[in-house]
């Protein structure tokens, strides 16, 4: 799906409210970014506008989305969630404090600029939560492009059993390929693979022992071995 960026004219800028018109805007310097330190830079100065208020009522939001499903199932998924939304806050800040994105030299990948267009798209709404919803687009898009990590951290349970996992520098994720129709989903712009099919994960190379451990585990939890 390929999203194009709409930006306010002096004829329909009047119905839009100003948060919508600054997130435009920043969706339009995001889009600019050439190298993902570059990107950093302008993700940490957005971000760091919010404060951990700001992410307590993400993760209330969050709280609430979740309340009707399965309480074990929904305690394990908001704690990873709150890790991941302080997490990375916390890592953004921390990065700009030093400098860590100065250095950072790679190109960006090709997908960012569909993801920030689709960003401007999902954010042009008139909604309570707008500010929120673009802060997590943004914690996101942190993650998938410039650390070129999944858009759900690893750890994120999935109902079913199966979670995003990082196995021999590789990550993958249950529903990588299962969410492409949503307008507003992170899968296509992902970093993440498809967790392969039941019967064909295949053992980490040259192991530890703790690695051979989890993959004798995940043969047993998922495949149903009982050889």
């Amino acid at each position: 799906m390929i999203y194009k960026m709409s930006f306010p004219s002096p004829f329909n800028a009047g119905k839009l409210t100003s948060i919508t018109v600054t997130i435009r805007s920043d969706c339009a310097k995001l889009n600019s970014a050439h190298t993902t330190g570059e990107l950093g830079m302008f993700i940490s100065s957005i971000v760091l506008l919010y404060s951990p208020k700001d992410i307590e009522q993400m993760r209330r939001n969050f709280k609430e989305k979740i309340r009707d499903v399965s309480p074990e199932y929904r305690n394990r998924l908001e704690a990873k969630i709150t890790e991941h939304l302080l997490g990375t806050w916390q890592t953004l800040r921390l990065m700009q404090q030093q400098g860590a994105f100065a250095p950072m030299n790679d190109q960006v990948p090709v997908k960012a600029q569909e993801y920030w267009e689709m960003v401007a798209v999902q954010c042009s709404n008139d909604l309570d939560d707008i500010r929120l919803r673009f802060l997590k687009f943004l914690i996101a898009g942190f993650c998938m492009f410039v650390r070129r990590e999944p858009g759900h951290p690893v750890g994120t349970p999935f109902p079913g059993g199966d979670m995003v996992k990082y196995i021999d520098g590789i990550y993958y994720c249950p529903v990588r390929e299962k969410a492409n129709d949503v307008d507003a989903a992170l899968c296509p712009f992902c970093p993440a693979l498809q967790t392969p099919a039941i019967g064909y994960l295949k053992p980490p190379v040259n192991p530890s022992s703790h690695q051979k451990q989890e993959f004798i585990k995940n043969c047993y939890d998922f495949h149903n071995f009982n050889g």
